[in-house]
């Protein structure tokens, strides 16, 4: 349905001194501090993890050699969505404009719009792979955040087995959690948070775990050892469209976590229709968030 002169009433009166409403500014791209961003030239993109091998045995003089076996333990898919939106003018509702171009101030809501729905979308993956949703499942089949994701030597966990709000004691336990990580094997991998991520509720007390000196919330002399050992080197950052209030997720250093598959960027047409005269203007870009290795990240839905 066309924008008519209708819903335009006001603006085609003189003496108008301003239209608002569309120049709000937005939060753009805080889907970078969580994906690496890949391209991608097929409607779905798959990532297959392999094992490696079970720690080495010892071998008796004059015994044969152990011989152990690779193989590949699951397959994580990620199916392209189709973004778009659009809206059309009618003829003489730009015809009858006294004041700016209608097709400039709307393609920029167009825009915004466009904007928002990708953040959004970026942070289902971690919001319904939180324990009490668990909707969103990574190629093993069990939940993003997971006390008990299989592996072919067992199990690794990245979520506290009992869930807490953000503060020193759960941070410290998160941070211990990963580094005991192992991968498909049993064996362990080394890894280490580098960067937190949190909902605009939580930043003022990110902020004080991560920047003060001494111990928060306590009279004692102590040193803050999450500062002082540098234990996530790339601070916090804000996501102001995550969900649950009390929530707190770290990124780690492990390799194919987090992606995001850009199949077709971002573009815009225009065209008029020949019947009407409408214009019409469309927006549309596909692409898809999920999650390769699920040792990539640490999520926390708080108590």
């Amino acid at each position: 349905m066309a924008i008519s002169r209708s819903q335009l009433v006001k603006e085609l009166e003189p003496g108008l001194n301003a239209l608002f409403g569309l120049e709000y500014k937005r939060y753009e791209n805080q889907h970078a501090e969580i994906y690496t961003t890949e391209n991608s030239d097929r409607a779905f993109e798959e990532e297959v993890m392999l094992s490696g091998f079970a720690n080495a045995q010892v071998k008796g003089e004059g015994a044969g050699v152990s011989f152990d076996e690779a193989q590949e333990t699951f397959t994580a898919r990620y199916t392209h969505e189709t973004v778009a939106l659009a809206f059309a003018i009618t003829e003489e509702a730009i015809e009858d404009n006294l004041y700016d171009r209608l097709a400039s101030r709307y393609t920029k809501a167009l825009a915004r719009s466009m904007s928002n729905a990708k953040q959004v979308k970026s942070v289902e993956p971690l919001i319904n792979g939180l324990p009490s949703t668990a909707t969103f499942k990574g190629g093993d089949g069990v939940a993003l955040f997971s006390t008990a994701h299989p592996t072919v030597a067992g199990t690794f966990q990245n979520t506290l087995t009992t869930q807490a709000d953000l503060n020193e004691t759960s941070l410290e336990q998160a941070l211990i959690d990963i580094a005991k990580i192992t991968d498909e094997r049993g064996l362990r991998v080394a890894a280490r948070g580098v960067k937190m991520i949190v909902p605009s509720e939580n930043q003022y007390t990110a902020e004080r775990l991560m920047k003060s000196q001494g111990r928060t919330g306590t009279a004692d002399n102590d040193i803050n050892a999450i500062v002082s050992m540098g234990m996530v080197p790339q601070g916090y950052r804000v996501n102001n469209y995550l969900t649950d209030s009390d929530s707190f997720y770290i990124i780690t250093d492990v390799p194919n976590g987090m992606k995001m598959f850009t199949r077709a960027p971002l573009a815009t047409a225009m065209e008029g229709d020949f019947d009407t005269g409408n214009v019409r203007y469309k927006a549309r870009e596909r692409y898809s968030f999920g999650v390769s290795d699920p040792r990539g990240i640490y999520g926390v839905e708080g108590a």
